[in-house]
């Protein structure tokens, strides 16, 4: 069997031992760039992995990472974030990472070769035809990852698999396939490097995407976020007074009102009357602001909206 991408030798990895330090910096942040630039050519696969679990958690589905190793730590890292970067309900998320949280303490390679363990993971977190399962793996072959998407398909989930070696294996049981082609590691095999930062870069733009496409980012803003601690309660405020038009004391004062909720204090701004006022504004738009902005705009000249 041919050696796969992610196990070859790099060509400038030759006599790496015994270079300067800085000239070892300088090969590896050049791979690390090389890797990186790799995700371009995935782009629209990507996409389409975005809208595929956009259309799921739209329908009442969830979203499920599963992975092991570094792979298992991009994926966490991603997951973790929607909550309250965007406003992802964290029920919505589910993260099956091999080994659970032990590995979180010492990422043993043994739970990665645990196939039982996979599918007794889909089956534990009930995953079902309204899910949507993204599965990452460097060498698209980590047993985990590839029992996990074969349980998850055959329960009706809908399957997205991101890889860096082509033809993986993973890529066969998904719906849609995310090849990464990042160049051999600098250190062979070691994908905590390029693949690991090529995977990081992919899944950004995928959750990202997703964000967007379910209505949690405006102008840039991140208009779901959860502002549950200092710095993101004043960005909130920054946020509210930008798309509301509004000075930041007032937009502290409506985001109060608004229970932090930052759609219905952008609202509140723009002159929905009252919170309640500005969440039905909020439900009839699909909980997204720009057509319920668009809304209250059009029924100016009568006062506050909903009074």
């Amino acid at each position: 069997m041919a050696l796969r991408r992610t196990e070859e030798v790099h060509g400038k990895a030759r006599g790496l031992d015994m270079r300067p330090p800085l000239d070892v910096l300088t090969t590896l942040a050049e791979a690390q760039v090389e890797a990186a630039s790799a995700v371009r050519g995935a782009l629209p696969a990507i996409a389409a992995a975005s809208e595929l679990a956009a259309g799921q958690l739209s329908s009442g589905g969830r979203l499920v990472y599963a992975a092991a190793g570094s792979s298992g730590l991009m994926a966490l890292a991603d997951a973790l974030e929607l909550p309250g970067t965007f406003g992802i309900p964290r029920e919505r998320i589910v993260i099956l990472f091999a080994g659970g949280a032990a590995s979180l303490e010492d990422l043993a390679g043994g739970p990665e070769d645990d196939e039982a363990l996979a599918r007794a993971d889909i089956a534990s977190a009930k995953v079902g035809p309204d899910d949507c399962v993204i599965a990452v793996s460097a060498s698209g072959s980590t047993p985990y990852a590839l029992a996990a998407l074969g349980a998850a398909r055959a329960s009706g989930a809908r399957t997205i698999a991101i890889a860096n070696n082509a033809e993986a294996p993973l890529f066969a049981l998904s719906d849609v396939p995310v090849h990464l082609p990042t160049p051999p590691e600098v250190i062979a095999g070691s994908t905590r490097m390029g693949a690991g930062t090529a995977q990081k870069v992919a899944l950004n733009l995928f959750s990202t995407l997703l964000a967007v496409r379910l209505g949690h980012v405006h102008d840039g803003y991140m208009v779901g976020v959860r502002p549950d601690n200092a710095k993101l309660k004043a960005r909130a405020a920054r946020i509210v007074a930008a798309i509301g038009g509004c000075a930041e004391g007032d937009a502290r004062a409506f985001l109060e009102k608004a229970e932090g909720s930052v759609k219905t204090a952008v609202l509140m701004a723009a002159g929905a009357a009252d919170a309640d006022a500005a969440g039905r504004i909020l439900e009839r738009a699909g909980r997204r602001l720009r057509p319920a902005l668009s809304m209250i705009e059009g029924s100016h000249g009568s006062g506050k909206i909903g009074e």
